[in-house]
């Protein structure tokens, strides 16, 4: 079905790309280790010079990458994803030597990087991170501290590290690392998890690390991750359309060829109804990725609320769409091997990472209330609002905090933990500052 206003060579890439995903990178992504890194099948993105294009293309491109491709094989969207997520801080605030040593092997497949900035007690309030940076003579420090769920560790041949160099000091107080996997001191754990993706804990004991090591500006690391962050947000929308599609793909062909009630489950209403009802999500999930994804690229101001949108719609549809595909099939999508129960457990972690659902809601509302409130016309003998919103509480919860500290300070879990066994519940008092996110 034609979306948004793509190119007819758009559309042509697009459907190039699902091939490749189908025929090239599916049996590799098959033939790898659950929880491990796959060597070979990021290899094969460099190769087909997909690796290359995550620092040439803008992020309309970069969706409809990972949509086609999650379409076709979601571990080979994952590791294209993570290799543009784990080196866009060194792409876009690295030093030329650190760009001219990591970023040729990080697009051809040799090197693997990650994103560090999840902790235990640090996902929607990652500004909240604990992760120190304790000075150790004159542009130098020791990172102490520990990193969770974060992909492709503990395997990665460099991290994009957060740390915070100046206590007490919020989003301000925390610089971005490039951190080599050889330094003394850095260990790491696997962790197993619903989906297969190498995901897994990093331990700092003391690394050394210098100013050579810094990405950007030291205490103004929190641009590097949320400027990182907006860039990949809509395209975790696509990943997420591109695995409802499949499963409204996959729906489509059961239900016309199941034979069931003297017909096929095609003509019984209360399922074709749900089938329309798929379709109908999916497309809408889909334009809404796309059209956050053109205003990152035109540099449109409303950047934020619409990459939360994206992310948010996307990844409740293809929860939606998913579990509607199961249903319909029946017990045979839960057989091992499937492709719904592979993407029944692929899923569900959109929806938590990169801020979860309750996160997204917080920033939309945020930016809602901050665009009224600065339309608002003021009396200039009073100094007060004269709009609808006069006499109302323009206290921080409202979204429209002068100090970015403000809120993380006041409450250093708002916005809820986004780790996967806390669910991500978002205080209902209050609105999660845009530092309030998770990897």
């Amino acid at each position: 079905m034609p979306a948004f206003s793509l190119e007819p060579a758009q559309t042509a890439w697009c459907a190039e790309l699902r091939a490749l995903a189908a025929d090239r990178l599916r049996p590799l992504a098959e033939k790898g280790d659950p929880g491990r890194i796959n060597r070979p099948l990021v290899a094969e993105l460099g190769r087909l010079g997909l690796l290359a294009r995550l620092f040439t293309s803008g992020a309309l491109d970069l969706c409809l990458m990972r949509e086609s491709l999650a379409h076709g094989c979601t571990e080979a969207e994952t590791a294209l994803a993570l290799q543009g997520l784990g080196a866009h801080p060194v792409h876009a605030h690295g030093t030329p030597a650190q760009r001219e040593r990591w970023l040729p092997a990080v697009t051809d497949g040799t090197a693997v990087p990650a994103f560090a900035l999840t902790e235990p007690d640090a996902g929607s309030d990652a500004a909240a991170l604990r992760l120190r940076a304790e000075p150790d003579g004159p542009g130098r420090w020791r990172l102490t501290g520990d990193k969770c769920w974060i992909s492709n560790a503990p395997e990665a041949d460099f991290c994009t590290v957060f740390a915070r160099t100046t206590p007490d000091a919020g989003a301000r107080g925390v610089t971005a690392f490039l951190v080599p996997a050889d330094r003394p001191g850095l260990t790491g754990e696997p962790l197993r998890m619903l989906s297969p993706h190498p995901i897994g804990t990093l331990r700092f004991d003391a690394v050394p690390v210098t100013a050579d090591d810094v990405l950007g500006e030291v205490d103004r690391g929190f641009r590097v991750a949320m400027g990182t962050l907006n860039l990949f947000r809509p395209s975790v929308g696509a990943f997420a359309v591109g695995m409802a599609q499949a499963a409204l793909d996959a729906t489509v062909a059961h239900t016309a060829r199941r034979h069931a009630f003297g017909g096929t489950l095609s003509d019984l209403q209360a399922v074709s109804h749900q089938v329309a009802e798929m379709a109908l999500r999916t497309e809408a999930a889909r334009l809404t990725v796309y059209a956050a994804a053109t205003a990152y690229d035109t540099g449109a101001p409303d950047v934020p609320a619409r990459a939360a949108m994206a992310k948010l719609l996307a990844t409740e549809t293809a929860q939606y769409v998913v579990d509607r595909a199961v249903q319909l099939h029946g017990a045979r999508a839960l057989q091992e091997g499937h492709l719904l129960e592979h993407l029944y457990r692929e899923v569900r972690a959109p929806r938590v990472y990169e801020g979860a659902s309750e996160v997204q809601r917080g920033i939309i509302a945020k930016e809602l209330y901050k665009g009224l409130h600065d339309r608002q016309p003021t009396d200039p003998q009073a100094g007060r609002l004269t709009g609808p919103r006069a006499g109302r509480d323009t206290a921080p919860h409202a979204g429209e905090n002068a100090d970015p500290r403000a809120a993380e300070q006041a409450d250093p879990h708002a916005g809820g933990d986004t780790q996967p066994h806390a669910g991500g519940h978002a205080a209902p008092h209050r609105v999660p500052s845009a530092h309030q996110e998770a990897e």
